[in-house]
Protein backbone atom coordinates (compact mmCIF):
# COMPACT_ATOMS: atom_id res chain seq x y z
CA UNK A 1 0.00 0.00 0.00
CA UNK A 2 1.00 3.55 -1.41
CA UNK A 3 1.94 6.17 1.80
CA UNK A 4 -1.06 8.43 2.02
CA UNK A 5 -0.16 11.91 3.70
CA UNK A 6 -2.12 13.49 5.80
CA UNK A 7 -1.38 17.11 7.29
CA UNK A 8 -1.68 16.93 11.43
CA UNK A 9 -1.91 20.04 13.84
CA UNK A 10 1.36 18.54 15.91
CA UNK A 11 4.45 16.13 15.11
CA UNK A 12 4.61 13.13 17.61
CA UNK A 13 0.54 12.77 16.84
CA UNK A 14 -0.12 13.21 13.86
CA UNK A 15 3.26 10.44 12.59
CA UNK A 16 1.74 8.20 14.89
CA UNK A 17 -1.58 8.44 13.29
CA UNK A 18 -0.34 8.52 9.98
CA UNK A 19 2.23 5.07 10.72
CA UNK A 20 -0.75 3.41 12.29
CA UNK A 21 -3.66 4.24 9.46
CA UNK A 22 -1.20 2.95 7.33
CA UNK A 23 -0.67 -0.15 8.63
CA UNK A 24 -4.22 -0.84 8.93
CA UNK A 25 -5.63 1.21 12.28
CA UNK A 26 -8.77 3.58 11.92
CA UNK A 27 -7.32 6.22 13.70
CA UNK A 28 -7.26 10.07 13.72
CA UNK A 29 -4.76 12.54 15.18
CA UNK A 30 -7.05 13.74 18.05
CA UNK A 31 -7.70 9.95 19.14
CA UNK A 32 -3.80 9.35 19.13
CA UNK A 33 -3.53 12.36 21.36
CA UNK A 34 -5.92 11.37 23.48
CA UNK A 35 -5.79 7.93 23.73
CA UNK A 36 -2.74 8.19 24.75
CA UNK A 37 -3.35 10.63 27.50
CA UNK A 38 -0.89 13.21 25.59
CA UNK A 39 -1.84 16.36 27.05
CA UNK A 40 0.10 17.82 29.96
CA UNK A 41 2.21 21.05 31.27
CA UNK A 42 5.51 20.40 33.01
CA UNK A 43 7.52 24.10 33.37
CA UNK A 44 11.44 22.94 33.95
CA UNK A 45 13.89 25.10 34.71
CA UNK A 46 16.47 22.37 35.12
CA UNK A 47 16.10 21.27 31.44
CA UNK A 48 17.36 24.24 28.90
CA UNK A 49 15.86 25.50 25.45
CA UNK A 50 18.08 27.99 24.23
CA UNK A 51 19.27 28.93 27.42
CA UNK A 52 15.55 29.26 28.14
CA UNK A 53 13.63 26.60 30.92
CA UNK A 54 11.82 23.92 28.68
CA UNK A 55 8.10 24.61 29.05
CA UNK A 56 6.34 21.30 27.55
CA UNK A 57 2.47 21.40 27.42
CA UNK A 58 2.51 17.51 26.48
CA UNK A 59 3.78 13.91 27.69
CA UNK A 60 7.74 13.34 26.92
CA UNK A 61 8.89 11.99 23.89
CA UNK A 62 7.93 8.66 22.62
CA UNK A 63 4.91 8.71 25.22
CA UNK A 64 2.32 9.64 22.52
CA UNK A 65 3.28 7.07 20.27
CA UNK A 66 3.54 4.34 22.69
CA UNK A 67 0.19 5.32 23.99
CA UNK A 68 -1.39 5.63 20.59
CA UNK A 69 -0.20 2.10 19.86
CA UNK A 70 -1.17 -0.17 22.90
CA UNK A 71 -5.05 -0.04 22.25
CA UNK A 72 -4.64 -1.88 18.84
CA UNK A 73 -2.14 -4.62 20.53
CA UNK A 74 0.70 -3.61 18.88
CA UNK A 75 4.07 -1.36 19.72
CA UNK A 76 6.30 0.57 17.79
CA UNK A 77 10.26 -0.78 17.67
CA UNK A 78 12.84 2.24 18.36
CA UNK A 79 16.18 1.98 17.06
CA UNK A 80 19.45 4.39 18.10
CA UNK A 81 22.19 4.44 16.74
CA UNK A 82 26.66 5.30 17.39
CA UNK A 83 27.00 6.50 14.08
CA UNK A 84 25.75 8.67 11.09
CA UNK A 85 26.46 5.95 8.56
CA UNK A 86 24.67 3.23 10.92
CA UNK A 87 22.04 5.48 11.36
CA UNK A 88 21.33 6.17 7.71
CA UNK A 89 22.65 2.36 6.19
CA UNK A 90 19.84 1.02 8.57
CA UNK A 91 16.75 3.70 7.67
CA UNK A 92 18.17 2.77 3.86
CA UNK A 93 17.54 -0.66 4.54
CA UNK A 94 13.91 -0.25 5.95
CA UNK A 95 12.85 1.71 3.44
CA UNK A 96 14.01 -0.68 0.48
CA UNK A 97 12.18 -3.52 2.44
CA UNK A 98 9.17 -1.40 1.98
CA UNK A 99 8.78 -0.29 5.58
CA UNK A 100 7.70 3.57 5.98
CA UNK A 101 9.71 5.16 8.93
CA UNK A 102 9.12 7.71 11.49
CA UNK A 103 11.83 9.62 12.44
CA UNK A 104 12.80 12.20 15.32
CA UNK A 105 14.66 14.75 14.07
CA UNK A 106 15.61 18.80 14.56
CA UNK A 107 13.65 21.61 13.05
CA UNK A 108 17.15 23.83 12.23
CA UNK A 109 18.26 21.74 9.82
CA UNK A 110 15.03 20.72 7.72
CA UNK A 111 16.13 22.85 4.51
CA UNK A 112 11.69 22.77 3.39
CA UNK A 113 11.39 24.41 6.51
CA UNK A 114 11.30 28.71 6.06
CA UNK A 115 14.44 29.86 7.24
CA UNK A 116 12.31 31.88 10.34
CA UNK A 117 10.43 28.76 11.41
CA UNK A 118 14.01 26.89 11.97
CA UNK A 119 15.17 26.79 15.39
CA UNK A 120 17.36 23.98 17.21
CA UNK A 121 14.41 22.08 18.51
CA UNK A 122 15.28 18.18 18.72
CA UNK A 123 11.99 16.27 18.77
CA UNK A 124 10.27 17.05 15.71
CA UNK A 125 8.69 13.36 14.19
CA UNK A 126 7.94 12.76 10.42
CA UNK A 127 7.49 9.76 8.09
CA UNK A 128 9.88 8.85 6.14
CA UNK A 129 8.20 6.77 3.19
CA UNK A 130 10.85 6.63 0.15
CA UNK A 131 13.80 7.45 -1.63
CA UNK A 132 15.06 8.65 -5.13
CA UNK A 133 18.25 9.76 -5.76
CA UNK A 134 20.16 11.56 -3.18
CA UNK A 135 16.51 12.58 -2.30
CA UNK A 136 14.80 11.17 0.36
CA UNK A 137 10.46 11.34 0.41
CA UNK A 138 9.45 13.25 3.81
CA UNK A 139 6.15 12.97 4.77
CA UNK A 140 6.08 15.54 7.73
CA UNK A 141 3.10 15.64 9.53
CA UNK A 142 2.98 19.71 9.81
CA UNK A 143 3.52 20.18 6.06
CA UNK A 144 0.03 20.39 3.88
CA UNK A 145 1.97 17.99 0.98
CA UNK A 146 4.81 15.74 0.85
CA UNK A 147 8.53 16.97 0.91
CA UNK A 148 12.02 16.08 -0.18
CA UNK A 149 15.27 16.22 1.65
CA UNK A 150 18.87 16.02 0.88
CA UNK A 151 20.43 12.64 2.52
CA UNK A 152 23.02 15.29 3.90
CA UNK A 153 20.33 17.25 5.40
CA UNK A 154 18.46 14.91 7.08
CA UNK A 155 21.53 13.33 8.63
CA UNK A 156 22.57 16.38 10.55
CA UNK A 157 18.76 16.53 11.38
CA UNK A 158 18.69 13.24 12.94
CA UNK A 159 22.32 13.41 14.83
CA UNK A 160 21.35 17.12 16.32
CA UNK A 161 23.50 17.64 19.39
CA UNK A 162 22.05 19.88 22.72
CA UNK A 163 18.35 19.09 24.69
CA UNK A 164 16.18 16.03 23.77
CA UNK A 165 19.41 14.79 21.21
CA UNK A 166 17.56 12.35 18.52
CA UNK A 167 20.61 9.99 18.19
CA UNK A 168 19.55 9.18 14.78
CA UNK A 169 15.90 7.48 16.35
CA UNK A 170 13.81 5.75 13.97
CA UNK A 171 10.69 3.80 14.63
CA UNK A 172 7.83 1.63 12.89
CA UNK A 173 5.08 0.01 14.01
CA UNK A 174 4.37 -3.86 14.17
CA UNK A 175 1.03 -4.78 12.27
CA UNK A 176 -2.02 -4.19 14.63
CA UNK A 177 -4.23 -6.77 15.88
CA UNK A 178 -6.84 -4.53 16.09
CA UNK A 179 -8.13 -2.34 13.19
CA UNK A 180 -10.39 1.00 16.12
CA UNK A 181 -10.51 1.83 19.51
CA UNK A 182 -12.26 -0.50 21.59
CA UNK A 183 -14.87 1.92 24.03
CA UNK A 184 -13.20 0.24 27.02
CA UNK A 185 -9.67 1.83 26.65
CA UNK A 186 -10.56 5.45 26.59
CA UNK A 187 -11.94 5.89 30.14
CA UNK A 188 -8.68 4.79 31.46
CA UNK A 189 -6.83 7.61 29.14
CA UNK A 190 -9.33 10.33 30.33
CA UNK A 191 -8.56 9.58 34.00
CA UNK A 192 -4.64 9.29 33.50
CA UNK A 193 -5.13 12.59 31.79
CA UNK A 194 -7.06 14.56 34.49
CA UNK A 195 -4.50 12.52 37.29
CA UNK A 196 -1.30 14.34 34.93
CA UNK A 197 -2.68 17.26 35.16
CA UNK A 198 -3.65 17.00 38.67
CA UNK A 199 -0.99 15.63 40.05
CA UNK A 200 0.65 16.90 43.60
CA UNK A 201 4.05 17.58 41.80
CA UNK A 202 5.09 21.36 42.09
CA UNK A 203 6.10 21.69 38.23
CA UNK A 204 3.59 19.32 36.84
CA UNK A 205 -0.35 20.04 35.42
CA UNK A 206 -2.00 22.98 37.26
CA UNK A 207 0.66 23.21 39.71
CA UNK A 208 3.31 23.86 37.21
CA UNK A 209 1.39 26.71 35.72
CA UNK A 210 1.15 28.26 38.56
CA UNK A 211 4.76 27.79 39.49
CA UNK A 212 5.49 29.57 35.96
CA UNK A 213 3.14 32.59 36.69
CA UNK A 214 5.10 33.03 39.78
CA UNK A 215 8.59 32.77 37.80
CA UNK A 216 6.99 35.65 35.62
CA UNK A 217 5.59 37.80 38.17
CA UNK A 218 9.10 38.19 39.40
CA UNK A 219 10.75 39.39 36.55
CA UNK A 220 11.73 42.98 36.06
CA UNK A 221 10.78 45.04 32.97
CA UNK A 222 13.31 46.91 33.12
CA UNK A 223 15.84 43.60 33.08
CA UNK A 224 17.06 43.16 29.24
CA UNK A 225 16.36 39.50 29.73
CA UNK A 226 12.55 39.94 31.00
CA UNK A 227 10.73 40.29 27.21
CA UNK A 228 13.22 37.10 25.73
CA UNK A 229 12.09 34.74 28.58
CA UNK A 230 8.14 36.30 27.90
CA UNK A 231 9.27 35.59 24.07
CA UNK A 232 9.92 32.27 25.02
CA UNK A 233 6.72 31.50 26.58
CA UNK A 234 4.65 32.39 23.59
CA UNK A 235 7.32 30.75 21.53
CA UNK A 236 7.29 26.86 24.08
CA UNK A 237 2.83 27.88 23.68
CA UNK A 238 2.46 29.03 20.00
CA UNK A 239 5.16 27.36 17.70
CA UNK A 240 7.03 24.41 19.34
CA UNK A 241 5.05 21.15 19.51
CA UNK A 242 1.76 23.04 18.99
CA UNK A 243 1.67 24.20 22.43
CA UNK A 244 -1.04 25.28 24.92
CA UNK A 245 -4.14 26.46 23.00
CA UNK A 246 -3.55 23.75 20.02
CA UNK A 247 -3.00 20.54 22.55
CA UNK A 248 -6.53 21.81 23.82
CA UNK A 249 -8.08 22.08 20.48
CA UNK A 250 -6.82 18.38 19.49
CA UNK A 251 -8.08 17.00 23.13
CA UNK A 252 -11.09 18.57 22.60
CA UNK A 253 -11.80 16.93 19.61
CA UNK A 254 -10.55 13.87 21.09
CA UNK A 255 -13.39 14.22 23.20
CA UNK A 256 -15.97 14.58 20.68
CA UNK A 257 -14.93 11.50 19.16
CA UNK A 258 -14.39 9.50 22.55
CA UNK A 259 -18.62 10.57 23.39
CA UNK A 260 -19.40 8.87 20.12
CA UNK A 261 -17.16 5.56 20.70
CA UNK A 262 -18.23 5.52 24.40
CA UNK A 263 -22.23 7.03 24.37
CA UNK A 264 -20.81 9.19 27.65
CA UNK A 265 -22.90 12.53 26.40
CA UNK A 266 -21.61 15.05 28.88
CA UNK A 267 -18.03 14.53 26.90
CA UNK A 268 -19.27 16.14 24.31
CA UNK A 269 -20.08 19.42 27.00
CA UNK A 270 -16.59 18.49 28.43
CA UNK A 271 -15.12 19.23 24.93
CA UNK A 272 -17.10 23.01 24.41
CA UNK A 273 -15.64 23.83 27.85
CA UNK A 274 -12.07 23.07 26.98
CA UNK A 275 -12.60 24.51 23.46
CA UNK A 276 -13.01 27.70 25.74
CA UNK A 277 -9.72 27.08 27.91
CA UNK A 278 -8.40 26.82 24.45
CA UNK A 279 -9.26 30.67 23.60
CA UNK A 280 -8.05 31.63 26.64
CA UNK A 281 -4.35 30.59 26.53
CA UNK A 282 -4.55 32.63 23.09
CA UNK A 283 -5.53 35.68 24.94
CA UNK A 284 -2.65 34.49 26.72
CA UNK A 285 -0.19 34.34 23.76
CA UNK A 286 -1.59 37.36 22.22
CA UNK A 287 -1.47 39.40 25.46
CA UNK A 288 2.84 38.43 25.84
CA UNK A 289 3.27 38.58 22.26
CA UNK A 290 1.97 42.23 22.40
CA UNK A 291 4.71 43.50 25.18
CA UNK A 292 6.95 41.48 23.40
CA UNK A 293 7.02 43.78 19.95
CA UNK A 294 6.51 46.49 21.88
CA UNK A 295 3.03 47.16 21.30
CA UNK A 296 2.00 47.18 25.15
CA UNK A 297 3.88 47.91 28.29
CA UNK A 298 6.20 45.08 29.43
CA UNK A 299 4.17 43.95 32.37
CA UNK A 300 4.95 40.78 33.93
CA UNK A 301 2.15 40.49 36.71
CA UNK A 302 -0.25 40.87 34.09
CA UNK A 303 0.87 37.63 32.06
CA UNK A 304 1.42 35.90 35.34
CA UNK A 305 -2.20 36.93 36.60
CA UNK A 306 -3.64 35.28 32.91
CA UNK A 307 -1.41 32.40 33.34
CA UNK A 308 -3.56 32.04 37.08
CA UNK A 309 -6.62 32.33 35.52
CA UNK A 310 -5.54 29.28 33.34
CA UNK A 311 -4.53 27.46 36.62
CA UNK A 312 -7.56 27.44 38.17
CA UNK A 313 -9.70 26.96 35.31
CA UNK A 314 -7.86 23.76 34.32
CA UNK A 315 -7.88 22.73 37.75
CA UNK A 316 -11.74 22.87 37.60
CA UNK A 317 -12.34 21.49 34.27
CA UNK A 318 -9.88 17.91 34.58
CA UNK A 319 -11.96 17.50 38.56
CA UNK A 320 -14.93 17.51 36.42
CA UNK A 321 -13.49 15.65 33.41
CA UNK A 322 -12.23 12.68 35.84
CA UNK A 323 -15.43 12.59 38.02
CA UNK A 324 -17.28 12.29 34.31
CA UNK A 325 -15.18 8.94 33.40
Amino acid sequence: MSYQHQHAAHCESGTAANLLRHHGATITEPMAFGIAAGLSFAYLPFVRINGLPLIAYRMLPKAILKGAAKPFGTQFRFEKFRSVEDGQRRLDELLASGQIVGLQTSVFWLPYFPESMRFHFNAHNLVVYGKEGDDYLIGDPVAEEPQRCATADLNRARFAKGALAPQGLLYYPITPAYDNVKPEAIRPAIRTTARNMLAPVPIIGVRGIRMLARRIAKLDPKDAMSSPFIGHVVRMQEEIGTGGAGFRFIYAAFLQEARDITGIAALGECSERLMEIGDAWRDVALAAARMVKGRDALDPPAIAALLMQQAASEEAFFRALGKTV
